[in-house]
């Protein structure tokens, strides 16, 4: 989970209004009317994709951020209508100067840029009517937790305490502005449903503070760096208190107010997309921006099912194996009841979660050629979101390397994270799953940033979940729990592909959905009841994973079928990797390519 589109953040999906300066700067990259020479022609059609990248960024301070470009820390986005409509007006701009390039006249890896780039500015169109701003808010992410952008931000010097603090008063303009986002949604009837919204109100309360020291927004100030002096500690802390009291507190007991007593009244009472202004139409939408293929609800709903159907025989050998006697329902309730599945405490469970990273890690170079420069490390997911997110994140490293990335793990409730889990899990957010691919492709430096920050969840995704499959090479899953984890873990992706159709294209609901999940996969109740209102609240991006894991093992496969003994998985993996995360038929084209030429 992940890069610009960051499952935590997702500031892309906070649309705002890109600079009235885009409009020079395009001007100032359009092509020569004259017929340039090749370099000439590149050198433009790359200076239009820095034009809308820097556009991008200023518009969507948020995602700035998360890529660790400084310049818009104090900021947030402007989410007001007239912004929307300048952003849209500004990729038509760009679209429109794109379609003076012609692509014959490009080198070939200037091809697949300018095609890639096309692609990305007709998606950001094709999705705008359905205004997905309106849905932007889930129980998971949203203003409620707005705290957590420290975690992402420098604090070494006491300019970086101040820009907090610039964006920390900032925060009441912008939550009166998403709650005129809200409203405007409810009254265009595109809301998230009632029941996963009232799991926010709780979050909110968090804010609400009698003590300024007790806020989520001061744990940044209360263990400042030993290099700034004790006064300007004093200072700081004094103002970042007086903002808490007088402005930030203030401004979430009114947005609550609104929250509660008007947008909550509003939401609809189903849980499915369907029943939304141009449901369907827009969860198509989903489906193929998140999978990147042509694929159907009900297609992938079959997909699911057979899925489902195959890891089910594969869990069934595994407790033959074991000798367990009873249904695979009954085995299921013994890994959950059964405490020698657990640690007891926090402290211990984070301590399993970073002894298996460094178990994986020098097993690394048997499969890979290439591994990325940026390290990683192990955080603890903030409190504020912990009870309402899934099992683990992955947060991206920073562009200019001064920050690692991070393998968020979740410690609340230990009692409900199993420990044969752990393997799995860190193979898909840490490596050789997110990590790995996202921090080598930010480090492909001749690749147009574009590029080097591509959201393509369905390679992004299917890679993670394909990077579990490769654990048993890299010596994971001995345990026979562990392996069962495994399977788990392949099967919460197969049932994924069951319930994320079934709520928003066959209308299941809430109950059918959780009851569906807990007869096929060992996951815990906590996690169960996260997931599935995960999918509630951002439709299709569920479908990415399995749907992307099963075409990079069938692109495997058919290289070694063919190749026989020429083929080389460390090269086959360097080759995957190369390049970023492109679209699912891209990749497929790139695989036939590297086997043609073998």
């Amino acid at each position: 989970m992940l890069p610009l589109r960051s499952p935590r953040l997702r500031p892309s999906l906070l649309v705002a209004a890109l600079p009235l300066l885009l409009v020079t700067l395009l001007s100032a990259v359009a092509p020569a009317q004259a017929a340039p020479s090749a370099p000439e022609t590149v050198k433009a059609l790359h200076a239009l994709f820095e034009a809308d990248w820097q556009a991008q960024l200023a518009a969507n301070p948020l995602s700035a951020s998360y890529i660790g470009d400084t310049r818009y820390n104090a900021l947030w986005p402007d989410l007001s209508p007239a912004a929307r409509a300048r952003e849209l007006a500004a990729t038509r701009e760009t679209l429109a100067r794109l379609e003076s390039f012609a692509a014959q006249d490009l080198p070939v890896a200037e091809q697949l840029n300018l095609r890639l780039f096309r692609r990305d500015l007709q998606d950001r169109l094709a999705v705008a009517p359905f205004q997905p701003q309106a849905y932007a808010m889930t129980a998971r992410e949203g203003p409620q937790s707005a705290n957590e952008l420290a975690e992402i931000m420098p604090f070494n010097s006491v300019a970086d305490y101040e820009v907090w603090l610039r964006r920390m008063a900032g925060l009441p303009a912008y939550l009166k502005q998403y709650a005129a986002l809200l409203a405007e949604a409810a009254k265009s009837g595109r809301t998230q449903p009632r029941l996963l919204m009232q799991r926010v109100l709780p979050q909110l309360d968090q804010q609400l503070v009698d003590a300024p020291q007790a806020s989520p927004f001061y744990s940044a100030f209360a263990r400042m760096p030993a290099q700034i002096p004790p006064a300007e500690v004093s200072r700081l802390q004094a103002q970042a208190q007086r903002l808490i009291q007088q402005d930030i507190v203030p401004a979430y007991r009114e947005f609550r107010r609104f929250f509660e007593t008007d947008y909550l009244p509003a939401c609809r009472e189903t849980v499915g997309i369907w029943d939304s202004p141009d449901g369907a139409a827009y969860y198509q939408n989903r489906i193929a921006q998140h999978t990147t293929t042509t694929l159907t609800a009900e297609q992938i709903h079959q997909i699911g099912l057979q899925e489902v159907a195959r890891i089910q025989g594969e869990m069934q050998a595994l407790m033959q194996r074991l000798g367990f006697q009873g249904t695979r329902e009954q085995f299921f309730e013994q890994l959950r009841r059964d405490p020698k599945f657990y640690h007891p405490t926090s402290e211990a469970l984070f301590a399993a979660y970073v002894q298996a990273a460094k178990r994986i890690e020098p097993e690394l170079p048997r499969l890979f050629g290439k591994l990325p420069r940026t390290p990683y490390g192990v955080r603890a997911i903030p409190m504020t979101s912990a009870p309402n997110t899934t099992a683990a994140y992955y947060s991206g490293p920073s562009s200019d390397g001064r920050r690692a990335g991070f393998y968020y793990v979740n410690l609340y409730r230990p009692e409900m994270r199993p420990i044969y889990e752990i393997e799995v899990l860190t193979t898909h957010e840490a490596v050789p799953g997110h990590h790995l691919q996202i921090a080598l492709a930010q480090e492909q430096g001749e690749l147009p940033a574009f590029r080097r920050f591509a959201g393509y969840n369905a390679y992004i995704e299917g890679w993670a979940l394909y990077a579990e499959t490769l654990g048993f090479e890299l010596g994971l899953y001995r345990d026979p729990y562990s392996h069962f984890g495994q399977l788990t873990y392949d099967m919460w992706r197969a049932v994924r592909l069951v319930v994320d159709t079934g709520l928003h294209a066959k209308r299941w609901t809430r109950e059918q959905a959780i009851d569906y999940f807990r007869a096929n996969a060992a996951k815990t109740e906590v996690d169960i009841v996260n997931e599935v209102d995960r999918y509630i609240g951002w439709p299709g991006q569920a479908l990415a994973y399995k749907i992307g894991q099963l075409r990079i093992l069938a692109l495997r496969a058919q290289a070694e079928q063919k190749l026989g003994q020429r083929f080389d998985i460390r090269a086959f993996h360097d080759m995957i990797l190369d390049g970023g995360a492109v679209p699912l038929d891209v990749l497929e084209q790139k695989v036939q390519a590297w086997i043609a030429a073998q």
